[in-house]
């Protein structure tokens, strides 16, 4: 390599040297450097008939692919013909490599000492600009207000006084936006000498990104567009929690109520949160279309009386529309576990899918359908169980399932790993995968974005609603069925469990406004939602009490949402 680049390599070596010495670069742009270039052109030379053929056969075998014009024939020996250039292009990439990474290495490196010296020398300058505009606007300022002064003064009635006064107004107005103006200007350039920094690397690197450089251009663009105003809107609510959280752990020891902030508790939270996060999981979606579900609390109850009917060890008290009593022993664990999850789930979807059919089909608002499943499935769990607790499910797979693992003793104290935390991972990585990984998901952002430009897009409104919904009934049977693990079930089982799972949701960032929130948002809600009951109730708060603290939360999050949304209109 040495031998065939040995020119390009003496002349960077030279001129690095140069640079480390103090020179300056002399330029203002790294595209404007002709050994840079020539660097590159190298490198394309070197990659043309390799690496980039390949890249380029590819794409043409997968245009081949989705080609409805081809017949299959053609097609097959079309497809045939590119992968015989790959494997020609492959030989080539092979031999060429050594010298890629080799010449890629030493321009990089070059690059980096370039730009180091390109972006000292274009914040220097801006920031010279930056000064003198300053002090422009202050004598400007100065000069305004006199004359504005004077014009007031010499106004001989009231309206050429107040006249004068506008005028003073709207002068210092734009005086102070033409300044601004141009300082934004200035920061442009000196944000965009590091981003040019980086794409060049980049484009050196034939399209492959560098971890640490991601990381600090994403730190640096993030301060580039810090505007604190924005900040506490976007994060007002979480700092006002935060501070909370802070105070109650302060308060907890002094109060005689212990130490808040220890692994048990985190643990005990993080269980609690559990099989919550699967009715906040399901109705994410539904708020995500400017949507809601009041129907969860009755879902939970509907499931978790199935599952503690299957699993109830011998012959159960409860009779279901004087059918029974029930005894399902005889069929062997694995079955019952199956028979319930299944029952739960189908059910859940069954109403589910039926208010989101009035909602997607006539466009009735999923508050009015949802409410009218909640009343259906209350009506019919009161009467057809009278109300009567189906008691607990068998000890042992109650343990497996829904106990905790001991981790030991830490701190003087035995810790336990509830074992409902597993699931509820599981459920937030298939939400986050579906919600930003496939065609539905995006689907989902676009209706709930603009249902009208969705459907003019060709999205199907009607399927994506329906899909949301069938959706968020497969998560509130799940959370159901491990509902029964936690405690006896019974038709009051998951009462007011829909607000707490909107609520959770509007505190994690799903606008009820459609069209904007994160899977990861949704846990985080629960999660923090859980953690300020769990927090009360330790401080021996009075239970009437919490919902007081829960109202003002959900107001102050509906009403940052809000003014978020005007905002952006």
């Amino acid at each position: 390599m040495a031998n065939k680049f040995e020119e390009l390599t003496t002349q960077a070596g030279k001129r690095i040297s140069e640079l480390e010495g103090g020179a300056k670069a002399g330029i203002k742009s790294l595209a404007e450097d002709e050994l840079l270039k020539k660097y590159q052109d190298t490198l394309n030379n070197l990659r043309k008939d390799g690496v980039n053929k390949i890249m380029e056969l590819r794409q043409s075998i997968a245009a081949a692919q989705k080609n409805k014009m081809l017949e299959d024939a053609d097609r097959a020996k079309l497809i045939a013909d590119y992968k015989t250039a790959i494997e020609k292009a492959k030989t080539v990439a092979a031999v060429n490599k050594a010298d890629d990474e080799q010449l890629t290495k030493d321009a990089v490196k070059y690059a980096n000492i370039l730009a180091k010296s390109v972006i000292a020398e274009v914040n220097a300058d801006e920031d010279r600009k930056i000064a003198t505009y300053k002090n422009e606007y202050a004598t400007r300022i100065q000069s305004i207000k006199s004359d504005g002064e004077k014009r007031i003064a010499a106004a001989t009635s009231d309206h050429d006084k107040e006249t004068a006064k506008y005028e003073l107004k709207s002068a210092l107005f734009d005086a102070k936006n033409h300044t601004q103006t141009a300082i934004d200007r200035c920061n442009d350039a000196k944000n965009s000498a590091f981003t040019e920094h980086v794409q060049t690397n980049r484009a050196l690197r034939n399209g492959k990104t560098n971890f640490a450089e991601n990381m600090e251009m994403s730190f640096k663009n993030y301060i580039y567009n810090f505007k604190l105003g924005k900040f506490l809107l976007d994060n007002g609510l979480y700092l006002a929690i935060l501070i909370f959280f802070i105070i109650c752990i302060i308060v907890a020891p002094l109060s005689g109520a212990g130490n808040l902030l220890t692994l048990p508790n985190i643990f005990t939270i993080l269980e609690q949160s559990s099989t919550r996060m699967f009715y906040a999981l399901g109705v994410a979606g539904l708020i995500l279309i400017a949507g809601t579900d009041l129907s969860v609390g009755r879902m939970v109850a509907m499931g978790s009386v199935i599952t503690g009917l299957i699993l109830h060890p011998g012959t159960n008290i409860v009779k279901f529309f004087n059918m029974g009593p029930w005894n399902f022993t005889t069929l062997p664990m694995g079955g019952r576990l199956c028979l319930a999850l299944c029952l739960s789930i189908v059910l859940c979807v069954a109403f589910s899918a039926f208010a989101g059919f009035f909602s997607a089909k006539l466009k009735i608002h999923p508050f009015i359908s949802t409410l009218a499943t909640q009343l259906i499935i209350y009506g019919l769990l009161f009467f057809g169980t009278t109300g009567t607790p189906v008691g607990s499910i068998d000890s042992g797979v109650k343990d497996a399932i829904g106990g905790r693992w001991t981790l030991g003793i830490i701190n003087g104290e035995l810790v336990t790993f509830p074992k409902l935390i597993i699931p509820a991972a599981i459920a937030i990585v298939v939400a986050w995968f579906i919600w930003n990984k496939t065609t539905f998901g995006k689907n989902m952002y676009a209706v709930g974005g603009n249902a009208e430009a969705a459907s003019v897009s060709g999205i199907s409104v009607f399927r994506v609603t329906m899909g949301i919904f069938i959706m968020a009934g497969i998560f509130y049977g799940c959370g159901a069925f491990l509902e029964a693990f936690r405690a006896n079930a019974s038709a009051g089982t998951g009462q007011g469990y829909e607000m707490d799972a909107i609520a959770a949701c509007v505190v994690g960032g799903i606008s009820f406004n459609g069209g904007i929130g994160k899977i990861g948002g949704a846990a985080i809600g629960v999660i923090i939602f859980t953690g300020l009951t769990y927090c009360l109730t330790f401080l021996h708060i009075d239970t009437n009490l919490q919902f007081v603290f829960k109202g003002f939360i959900i107001i102050a999050a509906v009403a940052l949402d809000s003014i978020k949304y005007l905002k952006r209109k």
